[in-house]
């Protein structure tokens, strides 16, 4: 019997660890732990230029490493916050192990914005930053292979991303 009730209380133990890990790692979904695009190829030379968003957002890397940046939204929880951020800053192209990145800062504001669909600022909110900086992954579009940047935001597990695409003008 003390053989049994050993094997029981393995099996048990067992039972135990399996259901807390499930519960621990149920909430990761593929976005909130992101490794990146796997792009390694692409020049500064080639990203720099003008970007743009659906929702009025422009982003101008300049092949200096400065940026213009006019209604640009705040990624990963932020975004939920409501403002858009227009002002000046520093870009550098970087390649990390999940492939490149774009880091933006926004070191001068000039403008804050808010989104129309977001929800009426609360009085307690906080100010939004005076400076700000976003990762934008490197990536290429499907279908016709050209250069696109993009930012995950909201809720890490909904996946969701913020599209930049070649502006038009």
């Amino acid at each position: 019997m003390a053989g049994g009730n050993r094997l029981g209380a393995w099996v048990a133990a067992f039972g135990g660890l399996t259901v807390c890990l499930a519960a621990l790692t149920s909430c990761a979904g593929p976005s909130q732990y992101y490794g990146g695009t796997g792009v390694h190829d692409a020049t500064a030379a080639e990203v720099a230029g003008g970007w743009e968003n659906v929702g009025g957002t422009r982003v101008m890397l300049r092949k200096d490493g400065t940026a213009l940046v006019e209604r640009l939204d705040g990624h990963d929880f932020d975004y939920e916050e409501g403002w858009r951020l227009s002002g000046t800053g520093t870009w550098l192209l970087v390649d990390v192990e999940g492939g490149q990145v774009v880091r933006l800062a926004l070191t001068a504001r000039t403008r804050v914005e808010s989104r129309a669909a977001a929800t009426a600022p609360d009085a307690s909110a906080d100010e939004p930053p005076s400076t700000y900086s976003w990762s934008f992954y490197v990536d290429r579009d499907r279908d016709q292979h050209e250069w696109e940047l993009f930012f995950l935001y909201g809720d890490p597990d909904g996946g969701n991303t913020y599209v930049m695409t070649r502006g038009t003008g």
